[in-house]
């Protein structure tokens, strides 16, 4: 494949994520009333892997559950896997291979992959 036709394919990749990501901030804006950020998905993700509903959280829980949240979605990826519970029901996740250097956006692209199929699978 031609250097030029692998740049078109990683725009096209590029585009139907950023489709998919704005239809589900849309989808979660209907729901919840407002347009979540990436923060706010990720804590989405942390409380519903939790499972523990409650009217609020402290700042280290809510850093927590954006972790649990993380964890949860870079398991799909295979670099982490579920330890157990501690003894208030919290998750434990242990790292299972090593994260490659990435630059922010490669991040933010791949957890925004992960975001997406974690909703998709909802569905």
């Amino acid at each position: 494949m031609s250097n030029e036709q692998q740049t078109k394919n990683t725009q096209q990749q590029f585009l139907e994520r950023e489709k998919k990501f704005l239809a589900l901030r849309k989808s979660l804006h209907e729901q919840f009333g407002k347009a979540p950020d990436m923060n706010a998905m990720l804590f989405l993700i942390g409380v519903r892997e939790l499972g523990k509903i409650q009217d609020s959280f402290t700042k280290e829980e809510k850093q927590d559950l954006m972790h649990i949240a993380t964890c949860r979605l870079l398991s799909d990826q295979r670099y982490f896997s579920l330890e157990g519970l501690d003894d208030e029901g919290w998750p434990h996740w242990v790292q299972t291979k090593k994260i490659p250097v990435m630059t922010i956006e490669e991040q933010e692209d791949l957890l925004k992959e992960c975001i997406i199929n974690y909703f998709e699978r909802l569905d």
